[in-house]
């Protein structure tokens, strides 16, 4: 009898725990696995996510420079930002502690340096010309 309430009670002291410090851990874990976190539907909230970018704006994927209200005001019918995109953008704000144009910024540059780009915005081609130099 006391060990299975001592089970139960650990048990709701370490979900609990986990609870309340997912936004610390869930960062880390597989791409599959956020992705069956963060769609799983909640059906006595009422809330369901908003499609395209309306999403993204509450997601804090917005910012005076990267700005996406136009395409919401506008009825921009796209289905919004791209969500492996937004899962590293996320991942890079949460690890550095970073604004969304700062995190934003280092994803593209990361992206670019996968591809073969520079930070000056041309490929890393040996046999690459340009006229006026590089």
């Amino acid at each position: 009898m006391y060990l299975m309430f001592a089970v139960f009670l650990l048990s709701m002291v370490l979900g609990t725990g986990l609870y309340l410090t997912r936004h610390t851990w869930t960062s880390h874990l597989p791409n599959r696995v956020q992705d069956i976190l963060y769609n799983i539907p909640n059906p006595t909230s009422g809330y369901s996510r908003l499609p395209g970018f309306m999403s993204d704006v509450e997601g804090g994927f917005t910012s005076s420079n990267f700005n996406l209200s136009d395409n919401i005001t506008e009825g921009d019918s796209r289905s919004g930002l791209d969500a492996q995109g937004k899962r590293d953008i996320q991942r890079i704000m949460k690890s550095r502690g970073i604004g969304f144009d700062e995190a934003r910024a280092l994803h593209m540059q990361s992206t670019f340096k996968g591809a073969g780009i520079g930070k000056d915005g041309l490929p890393n081609d040996p046999k690459l010309v340009t006229f006026g130099g590089r």
